[in-house]
């Protein structure tokens, strides 16, 4: 008890380990790798067809419209609501799953799914706006190490049960249930924000804004004073005593659309951000596509029906591979600035070589092999995206760039779906959404290869520029350790 009760006062520590538990639970999906042999096996009896061109663009369509309004909803309610709500529809997830039959119930499956997508942001924002800032960089390792440890865990759970065991996926679909479960009930336990990052009233909302012009996040900040319990109290009682009045009124309404605003304009006020963004937003939404439609894919080139798959023991190679080339970012001295648009060319060209490998392979051990490539080079470029751009701004500004860049990401993922995929449109059988997929993330290889080689050639005729970029590449490897 004393322990619990230490915990509980330290301050950071309490939420990042309940946050921290709840992401462990929330991401160990067992059954998630064995989704489409479920789906089109005699348990559901789905078409390949109506799987791929009906009801997997559903949830692509759902995702967009939710991304948004969710965004600022859960910047609005102070995040725990939505990370409760995620946990919910989680649960209702599998439980439509396991006891769900026909395709309606698989159409609000999607709709469904499309809310727990959504509501991450809620997860990966959460902790900024309960502990000190100083405390980022320890707290959202722990979050992106729990995450990990939960998908990795899960899939290779899945795979042992399936392998080893000869469990049916309706098992593994029911082990979930719990499992989610699980992390629905300690979302309960997580500590209500007091304050959120752009709802903050007009005087907290110009604090704030000059708060960003001090510095980015990682940055050294003046700290911020420590309340004594009696402050604290007082605090409390007049965030009662104002109650909701204050919070929705006009003038926060009106004072978060202006930091809201003034943060964009500090997001996308660098021509270098404004080129990592658009890496972000292009090559997230060729991942996402192909991460959806991967298991067809596999299913395509070795039927579940007749073979053993082994979806769950690739996904959590794909994690801990892929972790160890992001954990390796953070320890190798480069200057970003200089040669990081070249690294995003030639990297996206291994993963467009990886998506034209899947498409064109009759073997699943190439398959397989081909997305693990095609993954691990995502989540390295991903992790010096991400700093590079975390490392330059301040975190309301990172978290309004994070909801923009996503937002693009995935609107550029459902024009691909509407014209590729969906059967309204082209409706294109597996093998040739994998051939598109391929030249989409050729044509970023190449738009990046020549960014970067412009780059490279300017730093190198002005070599006084590189001389100052070279200065901050120490900052850059501490701040890709946050991610």
């Amino acid at each position: 008890m004393g322990c619990w009760a230490k915990l509980k006062s330290s301050g950071w520590a309490y939420p990042t380990a309940v946050l921290s538990i709840y992401g462990f639970f929330a991401n160990c999906r067992v059954a998630e790798p064995f989704l489409t042999p479920y789906l089109i096996g005699p348990h559901k009896n789905i078409s390949e067809e109506a799987l791929t061109n009906y009801l997997f663009p559903i949830w692509t369509y759902s995702y967009l419209a939710f991304l948004f309004p969710v965004f600022l909803l859960t910047d609005f309610l102070r995040h725990k609501p939505l990370i409760m709500i995620q946990g919910l529809f989680l649960v209702t997830n599998y439980v439509l799953l396991c006891f769900a039959p026909g395709l309606p119930a698989m159409i609000f499956l999607q709709i469904n799914y499309s809310v727990v997508t959504s509501t991450e942001v809620a997860y990966l924002s959460y902790i900024y706006s309960v502990i000190p800032v100083e405390n980022y960089q320890r707290a959202t390792g722990y979050l992106r190490s729990a995450m990990l440890a939960g998908y990795t865990t899960g899939a290779s759970l899945g795979q042992v049960l399936i392998s080893l065991a000869g469990v049916d996926y309706f098992y593994i679909n029911a082990i979930t249930l719990g499992i989610v479960s699980v992390a629905f009930l300690v979302s309960f336990w997580l500590p209500m924000p007091q304050r959120s990052m752009f709802f903050k009233g007009k005087k907290a909302a110009a604090l704030g804004w000059q708060s960003q012009q001090e510095g980015p996040v990682g940055a050294d900040r003046p700290e911020e004073p420590v309340m004594d319990k009696e402050e604290v109290g007082s605090g409390k009682e007049k965030m009662e005593r104002n109650g909701s009045v204050g919070w929705c009124s006009r003038e926060n309404v009106a004072s978060a659309g202006h930091l809201l605003w003034q943060s964009f304009r500090e997001s996308y006020s660098s021509r270098h951000l404004i080129y990592w963004s658009l890496w972000w937003a292009l090559a997230t939404a060729g991942y996402v596509q192909v991460f959806n439609y991967i298991q067809l894919m596999w299913d395509h080139i070795e039927p579940s029906a007749t073979s053993s798959i082994y979806n769950g023991g690739v996904e959590a190679a794909c994690c801990l591979v892929g972790a160890a080339a992001a954990f390796s970012v953070g320890h190798i001295k480069v200057t970003w600035n200089v040669w990081g648009e070249l690294a995003l060319g030639l990297f996206s060209s291994v993963g467009a070589g990886a998506v034209f490998l899947m498409a064109f392979t009759s073997s699943i051990w190439a398959c397989y092999a081909g997305y693990v490539i095609f993954k691990s080079c995502y989540m390295l470029l991903i992790t010096i995206t991400t700093f590079q751009i975390a490392s330059n701004l301040s975190m309301e500004c990172y978290a309004l760039t994070f909801g923009i860049n996503t937002f693009v990401a995935l609107s550029l993922q459902t024009i691909m779906t509407l014209t590729v995929v969906d059967e309204a449109a082209l409706g294109l059988d597996i093998v040739s959404q994998f051939i598109i997929y391929g030249s989409y993330y050729a044509a970023i290889s190449v738009l990046f290869l020549i960014r970067g080689t412009y780059t490279a050639c300017i730093n190198r005729h002005h070599p006084e520029q590189a001389d100052a970029r070279e200065q901050e590449a120490s900052m850059e490897v501490i701040a890709a350790e946050n991610f």
